[in-house]
């Protein structure tokens, strides 16, 4: 599928080590939050031509929280060439994201549903659910995937504004959208959180994203158990250094985005389309006794 902001490299080999996978160093850059995958240098995989689906999930309706980049655009391109129908939601400042992904996913002739909004607002979390049933006909995948990270160097630097504002949208806002999301979920349904290898080995500068991370996992196991009587399934994702405009954009010091993934075992940050496929498996009906667990993707470093 033709899409000018395509990466370079249309395909991949499946090898550890492509050489048609941008390594660091990266040029410096950086973006006001919350950043647009367009102008990033080199441009994320996000499988606008590298993805190939197989039918998957025909027929299954989708909303995707942060769908207009990074992983939630990846796995928004793959559910629709998997078959199906996808909402995605995301701020308003990332339009020209968004648009790009509504194209790519009605180029396979999938129905698209654009939601702009902030998530960090209960109200809001409410009518996105209400737009998503309404615009899809019904849903059947859930993706809490918007996240905020914003480095901070010391604690004192923190402002209760800045921590509250990471806890409402990674976790305030799954809360409000899955328990909105509830009723319309039948069973055979799934739920997806994005949690981060940060659950795991948080790093310093991330003080309040990794709580979020850890209570996304926390999120996953805990509902798991008890919506298993009901038939739906919850697992979340543990990604690790993946080229994302979040890194750009005050997720990392612009020094340390420049070499983003290069201590990992595989020396380069994931590319977006390379974790789309957990997406698509737990989405599915594969994954019919996949439920309360977590699946890394960090590139050889381990969870």
């Amino acid at each position: 599928m033709p899409n000018d902001n395509a990466p370079a490299q249309p395909f991949r080999s499946g090898a550890l080590s492509d050489p048609r996978l941008p390594r660091p160093d990266f040029p410096a850059q950086e973006q006001p939050f919350p950043g647009l995958a367009a102008k990033m240098d080199p441009l994320p995989d996000h499988g606008e031509v590298s993805y190939r689906g197989t039918g998957r999930l025909t027929g299954k309706r989708a909303l995707i929280t942060g769908g207009d980049s990074g992983i939630g655009a990846a796995a928004a391109i793959a559910y629709a060439r998997e078959g199906a129908d996808v909402a995605i939601n995301y701020l308003p400042d990332e339009q020209d994201d968004a648009d790009s992904v509504v194209a790519a996913i009605e180029a396979e002739g999938r129905k698209a549903i654009a939601i702009p909004g902030d998530i960090t607002d209960e109200d809001f979390c409410k009518s996105l659910i209400e737009q998503a049933v309404s615009g899809l006909g019904g849903l059947d995948v859930l993706v809490n995937n918007a996240g905020r990270q914003q480095f901070c160097h010391n604690l004192e630097d923190l402002t209760t504004e800045s921590f509250d504002a990471t806890m409402k949208t990674n976790i305030y806002a799954p809360f409000w959208i899955t328990r909105a999301a509830l009723p319309h979920l039948d069973s055979g349904a799934s739920v997806i959180i994005t949690s981060s290898v940060q659950a795991f080995s948080p790093s310093d500068i991330l003080f309040d994203y990794a709580q979020t991370k850890a209570a996304n996992v926390a999120f996953a196991q805990s509902l798991a158990k008890q919506l298993a009587p009901r038939g739906i399934r919850v697992n979340a994702v543990c990604p690790g250094p993946y080229w994302t405009a979040l890194q750009i954009s005050g997720g990392q010091p612009t020094e340390k985005a420049a070499i983003h993934g290069k201590s990992q075992p595989l020396g380069r940050p994931g590319q977006p389309v390379e974790i789309a496929p957990i997406y698509v498996l737990l989405a599915s009906d594969e994954a019919s006794y996949i439920t309360g667990e977590y699946f890394g993707s960090v590139g050889g470093g381990g969870l």
